[in-house]
């Protein structure tokens, strides 16, 4: 019998390209926009595709706080989450539904 060995999936390792993350961003917002935890944890797939110390350095903040922000599991506040925002060269947008 044969044994299946899976590795770990991280998006992170999928999130190439601006056009990668655009689209990413663009499904995360239509799936999960009314979860700000999804969306936090999304912006933290970004980061550590991007490099998570560059980013701390970007924003001022430690590479401590921006895992844990950025988990799924912290509760950013808006400013971390404009700072990260724009630190990954990301525009947030409002349009009507």
């Amino acid at each position: 019998m044969t044994r299946e060995t899976f590795s770990r999936y991280d998006t992170a390792d999928y999130l190439k390209s601006d056009e990668d993350i655009a689209r990413y961003m663009e499904a995360v917002m239509e799936e999960g926009g009314d979860d700000p935890a999804y969306i936090a944890q999304a912006l933290g797939a970004i980061a550590r595709a991007r490099n998570m110390s560059q980013l701390a350095r970007d924003t001022g903040l430690t590479r401590e706080g921006l895992y844990k922000a950025l988990s799924g599991e912290g509760n950013p506040s808006f400013a971390t989450v404009m700072k990260v925002a724009h630190a990954l060269g990301l525009k947030l947008t409002f349009r009507p539904t």
